[in-house]
């Protein structure tokens, strides 16, 4: 029967992009795809057992998205724009309770504003 049968949803990760991004737009593509991978990132978090069938999806839908969004800065040329996209995903990464990952980005974190503002808010990324 094809009426019970989910589709697999499309996500902002996922969809192909024309062309070379500006920085401004890239910015914008990083900050879309962490909030649309922020509920996956706090079931993540919220989990206790992160093999269990129905997490394992949640799990891997966020290190997509982590992943699409960490490539996407790395081309970003602009200093502040890509810290301000770093920023973004390392708050990604504190909700998902990876802070090993969050930790290793923040140190990519130039601007001191930015890192210090992150480390007020999320005192565990302390070095």
């Amino acid at each position: 029967m094809q009426w019970f049968k989910r589709e697999q949803r499309k996500d902002v990760w996922d969809e192909a992009v024309e062309g070379p991004l500006g920085d401004i737009e890239a910015a914008k593509r990083i900050r879309e795809i962490c909030t649309s991978a922020a509920d996956s990132a706090e079931k993540v978090g919220m989990a206790a057992d992160r093999t269990h069938a129905k997490i394992k999806r949640e799990v891997e839908r966020y290190e997509r998205a982590a992943r699409a969004a960490m490539e996407i800065a790395m081309k970003v040329s602009d200093e502040l724009l890509r810290d301000a996209g770093v920023r973004q995903i390392v708050e990604l990464c504190v909700k998902a309770g990876n802070v090993t990952t969050a930790t290793t980005l923040l140190r990519a974190i130039q601007s001191k504003s930015i890192r210090d503002d992150v480390l007020r808010e999320h005192p565990q990324l302390q070095q």
